[in-house]
C-alpha cells in the first residue's frame, strides 16, 4: 500500500519547521558540533541555555501550525485521513498538529535524530510535550495549549495520543501515538489485535421484508446523530437483529462486541479493552452493538455510553436505572420478536432452491447470522454426502444453531421416528398433526392476525397427552419433534423437584427460560408430579405446594416455546392448567386390531420363522404398545441366544413375561400353545 500523499505533504512542512528550529538552536550553540551532545553539559552549554531562557526565543514562523489543519491547495481532502479524523472527532487545528508532531518518528526515521537534538538528549527520539508546543509556535507556559494534552482533552480521552513517563516534569514527558492510530492514518484498517475474538463486524440482516415501525423509527434517530439505546430482548438474538436492520437503514456500519461473562468482576483488567474498542469505533466512524450483556452490566454500560459513538446494548434483563448511576439513561426499547420461518432470509443465505423450504424452516426462530451459519453448515453436509441441499441437511444444521443449556436439566433425544411408527386411532393422529401445524404457524396466527389473548401471554404451543402407560405418549412427542425438525428434551423431574421452599420454582424457571431461547420440544413426562391439582390449605406444606402451582400457571401463560405434558391419569391435572393448554390428546388403550398392528410393526426388522403369526398373542394378551415392544425384545433375545429366528413360542414367552410383570394371572392353557 502506497503512503497517502496528503500525510506525506504534512510531514514535509513539519520537517521544514524542524529544520528551522534546529538551525535556530545551533546558530549560537557552542555544543552543536559535539558528537556527545546531550550526554553531558559543559559550562558553555549551561550559559547558552540560560541565554535562551532569558531571551524567550520562539522559532521562526511562530503560530504557523495553529492553523495547519486545513488541507493545502491541490491536496485531496478525501484521502487525507488526518483531516477526515480531525473533522469527525471535532479536533482543533492545534490537536491535529500535536498529533502530527508525535506521529512523525513513526512515519519517517529522519525525525528521530532531529528530535534527539532538540530534546538535548540523543537517546530521546520522540517528541516531548515541550518540543511539541515549541514546534507549534506556542510558549511552554500557555495554559490553553497545555490543556490540549490533559487526560480529559480529546487527544488523550479518545485514545489518539499517550503522554508517557509521568515521573518526569510535564514538558519532558514523551508523546506516543498508538500503533493502531498510525496504521489507520496510513490507510490500514486492520482491527486492533487486542480485540480479536471479541469484536467483529456486525453482520447485515438477511431478511428483505419491510422493517417494523420500531426499527424504522430507530433508524431515523440513528441517522440524526449518535445515540445510546438499550434493546430488551424477549429471546436472545432479537436485539442484535433489530440493531442490524436499523443501522443498515441508517446507512451506518457497526462493530459487534461480546463482553466477557463477569463484566464487573475485573473492571481494571478490561479497561484497556474498552478503551481500544471505543478507539476502534471512532477511527472507523461506525456504531457499536453490545450483546449479550453480562449478569452485572452496570460498569460496562457506564463506560461505553459516550456522546460521540452510537451504542446499542441488547440483553434479556429488564433495564435497571442503577446501571447508569446518575448519568442520563439510554433510550430503552423492547426489541421486536424474531419471527419463525424467515423464508426470504433463508433463500438469500442458501442462494439455491430447496424443495419445500417454507415447511422446513418454519419452526426455527434464528437471527440473520445464525441463518447464514446454518445455511453454510447445510451446504457442507450436502457436499460431504455429494448430494443437493435438502430439508434433512437444513434441519440438522438449524438444530446445531439452537444448542442451549437445557441439557443441564433435561435429557435430549434426537428424533429418529416418523408417522409410520405410530399405531393410533384416527382422532389422536389428527390432533398430533394439528399440534405440528400450530407450532409452524403460531407467529402468523397469534402475531400477524393478532389472535393472542394479550396480557403478556406468549406464543407457545402447549399440549397434554393423557393415557395409560405404554400407549405411545412419549413416542408421539418424539414424532411431533421429528416432523418439526426439532430436538426433544425430556425434563428430569429429579433435577426439578426440591424439598426446600422456592427451589422447585427456580429450577422450573431455568428450564422455561432456556426453552424460550431454544428451538426444541419440551416434554414433561409424568407431569402430574409438578402440575397436579391444588388442594385445600390445611398446613404450611399445602400452602407452599399451591404457591408452586400458581407460579406454574403464570409461567405457562408467558411461555414462547413448544411443550408437551404427559400423564397416566388426566384427572390428576389441575383444571386451571387444562384451560391453558392448546390441545388435549387422549391415548386409548389399544383394541385387538391395534394390538395386532403393534405386534407386526415391532417384528418388521426381526428375523422370524416362516408363517409366524402374532394374532393369537394380540387377541389373548391385552398389552399396550410399550409392553408389546418389550415382549418382542424378550423373544428376540431368546432367539438370538439359540442362534435361530423368532418363533411363536418365543412371542408367547415374551407376552407371558409382560403379563406377570403387570401382576396379572397367566393361565396354564397359554402354556399349551
Amino acid at each position: 500500500m502506497n503512503p497517502p500523499v496528503p500525510l506525506l505533504a504534512r510531514l514535509d512542512r513539519l520537517r521544514d519547521r524542524v529544520a528551522r528550529l534546529v538551525a535556530s538552536r545551533s546558530a549560537d550553540d557552542p555544543t552543536a558540533e559535539d558528537p556527545l551532545r546531550g550526554l553531558y553539559l559543559t559550562p558553555e552549554a549551561v550559559s547558552h541555555v540560560l541565554r535562551r531562557a532569558n531571551a524567550g526565543l520562539a522559532p521562526e514562523g511562530s503560530g504557523e501550525a495553529r492553523n495547519a489543519v486545513p488541507a493545502e491547495p491541490g491536496e485531496a481532502v478525501g484521502d487525507d485521513r488526518l483531516h477526515v479524523l480531525a473533522d469527525r472527532l471535532r479536533l482543533t487545528a492545534l490537536d491535529a498538529e500535536l498529533l502530527l508532531v508525535a506521529l512523525a518518528p513513526d512515519l519517517e526515521r529522519a525525525f528521530e535524530p532531529l528530535y534527539g537534538y532538540l530534546n538535548d538528549d540523543v537517546s530521546r527520539r520522540r517528541a516531548t510535550v515541550g518540543l511539541a508546543l515549541e514546534l507549534c509556535g506556542l510558549p511552554a507556559y500557555a495554559v490553553e495549549a497545555r490543556a490540549r494534552l490533559h487526560p480529559t482533552a480529546p487527544l488523550r480521552a479518545l485514545g489518539l495520543l499517550r503522554v508517557e513517563e509521568p515521573e518526569r516534569p510535564f514538558l519532558s514527558r514523551s508523546l506516543r501515538v498508538p500503533d493502531r492510530v498510525v496504521a489507520h492514518l496510513l490507510g490500514d484498517d486492520t482491527q486492533d489485535p487486542g480485540l480479536e475474538g471479541r469484536v467483529r463486524p456486525l453482520a447485515a440482516p438477511l431478511d428483505q421484508l419491510e422493517a417494523d415501525l420500531l426499527t424504522q423509527r430507530l433508524a431515523k434517530r440513528l441517522a440524526a446523530g449518535p445515540l445510546t439505546a438499550y434493546l430488551r430482548e424477549h429471546r436472545a438474538g432479537d436485539g442484535s437483529v433489530c440493531a442490524a436492520a436499523a443501522l443498515r437503514a441508517a446507512g451506518l456500519e457497526a462493530l459487534h462486541y461480546t463482553p466477557e461473562a463477569p463484566a464487573d468482576a475485573g473492571v481494571d483488567a478490561g479497561d484497556h479493552e474498552i478503551r481500544a474498542l471505543l478507539r476502534e469505533t471512532r477511527l472507523r466512524g461506525c456504531a457499536l452493538v453490545v450483546s449479550p450483556l453480562p449478569d452485572q452490566p452496570g460498569t460496562l454500560v457506564r463506560t461505553l455510553a459516550v456522546d460521540d459513538v452510537p451504542v446499542l446494548f441488547a440483553g434479556i434483563a429488564a433495564y435497571d436505572p442503577q446501571w447508569c448511576d446518575g448519568r442520563p439513561d439510554p433510550l430503552v426499547l423492547d426489541a421486536p420478536r424474531q419471527r419463525s420461518g424467515g423464508l426470504d432470509a433463508w433463500s438469500a443465505a442458501l442462494g439455491e432452491p430447496v424443495h419445500e423450504l417454507a415447511e422446513v424452516v418454519a419452526p426455527y426462530r434464528l437471527g440473520g447470522e445464525q441463518i447464514r451459519r446454518a445455511a453454510r453448515a447445510a451446504q457442507q453436509l450436502a457436499a460431504f454426502e455429494d448430494a443437493p441441499v435438502s430439508g434433512v441437511h437444513l434441519r440438522r444444521a438449524a438444530r446445531q444453531q439452537s444448542a442451549s443449556g437445557l441439557e443441564q436439566h433435561a435429557r435430549r433425544i434426537r428424533p429418529a421416528v416418523g408417522w409410520d411408527d405410530l399405531v393410533l386411532p384416527e382422532a389422536p393422529q389428527a390432533h398430533l398433526r394439528e399440534l405440528a401445524l400450530r407450532a409452524r404457524h403460531r407467529d402468523r396466527v397469534l402475531g400477524d392476525w393478532r389472535l393472542s389473548a394479550g396480557g403478556g401471554r406468549g406464543r407457545g404451543v402447549l399440549a397434554l397427552f393423557a393415557g395409560e402407560s405404554g400407549t405411545g405418549k412419549t413416542l408421539s412427542a418424539e414424532v411431533v419433534a421429528a416432523e418439526l425438525g426439532l430436538d426433544l428434551y425430556v425434563v428430569q423431574l429429579s433435577s426439578v423437584v426440591d424439598k426446600y421452599v422456592g427451589e422447585t420454582e427456580k429450577n422450573l424457571e431455568r428450564i422455561f427460560t432456556e426453552a424460550d431461547r431454544t428451538d426444541a420440544v419440551l416434554l414433561f413426562d409424568e407431569a402430574d408430579a409438578v402440575f397436579g391439582k391444588r388442594s385445600e390449605v390445611k398446613d404450611s406444606h399445602d400452602r407452599y405446594a399451591n404457591l408452586e402451582s400458581a407460579y406454574l400457571l403464570q409461567r405457562l401463560e408467558s411461555f414462547d416455546g413448544i411443550a408437551v405434558l404427559t400423564t397416566n391419569l388426566r384427572a390428576n391435572i389441575d383444571d386451571a392448567f387444562t384451560r391453558r393448554l392448546d390441545l388435549v390428546v387422549d391415548f386409548p388403550f389399544p383394541d385387538a386390531a391395534q394390538r395386532l398392528a403393534l405386534w407386526r410393526h415391532s417384528l418388521v426388522s426381526v428375523p422370524c420363522v416362516p408363517g409366524i403369526d402374532p394374532e393369537r398373542c394380540a387377541r389373548e394378551f391385552e398389552l399396550a404398545g410399550g409392553s408389546i415392544r418389550s415382549a418382542v425384545v424378550t423373544a428376540a433375545y431368546a432367539a438370538a441366544g439359540r442362534g435361530e429366528p423368532v418363533t411363536d413360542a418365543d412371542l408367547l414367552a415374551g407376552a407371558q413375561r409382560e403379563y406377570r410383570k403387570a401382576g396379572r394371572l397367566v393361565l396354564d392353557e397359554y402354556n399349551a400353545w
